[in-house]
């Protein structure tokens, strides 16, 4: 396959799942690992693992950068920033056309019921994924044992960050205990800077893109204290981002582009969407082709597996919120227990089928 073939197939696949790719970084991790790796065999469990833990390290939103991770995989550097754009494009336009009738008519158009069946669907997708990853990931008894302590931690409400890291120093200092020499360092680099007009609109959302870490949602967080403690933004329109985030597929952080332009129209939600991206794209370029030699020293690998577990069981712990919160009655029980029998026994059905027939089927459901 030609290059050229190659960045095809790239923006063909990330496009699709950028417009389809509902439920949070968990569910899109998911969906990658069910079309790239399960059906597309572009690497193995083992490194699609070890992308996974990279990406949980460094600054940005997860599955946006395990794009471009996947898409470096397939074809350089290239690949890298056509996958991350095209699975960016899909929620900014979306995104962009529900800021756009919020401006005209102070209101969002009502999709909740077509929603209402997605959500269980995509908590059957990460169940497979972690399904899949954490054969992969559990390699010994006490990783097995640190997987269930850090879903455990994750459930407690324990910041994933800590988790994460917590678990990955651990795996380091087992290894240190069974091993005489190692050497270990790492840089993860930062970016601070300040605020409002387009250009400083910019800079506010580069600064948050560069050392917001975890799952997207923390976005909010940082959101209320740079935009509504100071007076820009109220915190009804955040709440009304918050709701396009999670009725939008694709990255959570496309919430930006609905702010930018109610702060400065469209110029503002170019601004916002190019500054909260932009840091992900330059840490995934410069990790990426690093992570080979750092598989190949033995303190990272062992660092590397308790993070990989770690990951898995993030995922999981957060399956189990999202099941505890959108499975709450017979209906949902049933696209649930439904779409798990599709994952399991029918896998060769492609997840944008069931995302969309789920979504068919809960919508008949919310009829009767």
């Amino acid at each position: 396959m030609t290059q050229k073939q190659k960045l095809i197939e790239i923006a063909q696949v990330f496009f699709k799942l950028g417009s389809i790719a509902f439920g949070g970084p968990a569910a899109h991790i998911a969906m990658m690992q069910n079309e790239l790796v399960s059906k597309r065999k572009w690497m193995t469990e083992d490194h699609f693992l070890d992308l996974i833990g990279a990406t949980n390290i460094i600054p940005g939103p997860n599955s946006t950068e395990m794009t471009m991770h996947c898409g470096h995989e397939r074809a350089g550097w290239q690949g890298l920033f056509v996958a991350g754009f095209c699975f960016i494009f899909p929620a900014v336009i979306i995104t962009g056309l529900y800021a756009w009738l919020y401006q005209e008519y102070g209101h969002l158009p009502e999709i909740k019921p077509f929603v209402y069946g997605i959500k269980p669907a995509v908590i059957a997708i990460i169940v497979m994924a972690g399904y899949k990853l954490g054969k992969k990931a559990v390699k010994t008894k006490i990783l097995g044992l640190l997987g269930l302590v850090a879903m455990a931690m994750a459930l407690y409400g324990i910041n994933e960050f800590i988790v994460l890291f917590g678990c990955g120093t651990f795996g380091v200092l087992l290894f240190f205990t069974q091993n005489e020499t190692t050497k270990l360092n790492s840089i993860i680099p930062l970016v601070v800077l300040q605020h409002p007009d387009v250009s400083k609109l910019f800079i506010s959302f580069l600064k948050i893109g560069a050392i917001l870490y975890g799952s997207g949602y923390v976005l909010f967080a940082f959101l209320d204290n740079e935009l509504v403690a100071n007076g820009w933004l109220t915190r009804q329109v955040l709440i009304d981002a918050i709701a396009v985030g999670q009725i939008t597929p694709g990255p959570v952080l496309s919430t930006a582009t609905f702010i930018g332009w109610q702060m400065h129209g469209i110029s503002g939600a170019l601004a916002a969407t190019l500054g909260i991206f932009l840091p992900s794209f330059i840490f995934v370029l410069v990790l990426n082709p690093i992570i080979p030699k750092l598989q190949k020293l033995s303190a990272i690998r062992a660092f590397l597996d308790a993070v990989n577990v770690a990951a898995v069981a993030l995922i999981l712990a957060v399956c189990i919120v999202m099941g505890s919160e959108s499975i709450s009655d017979w209906k949902t029980t049933l696209i649930a227990i439904s779409s798990l029998i599709i994952v399991f026994v029918f896998q060769k059905i492609n997840n944008v089928m069931l995302v969309f027939g789920s979504a068919i089927f809960g919508y008949l459901l919310t009829l009767l």
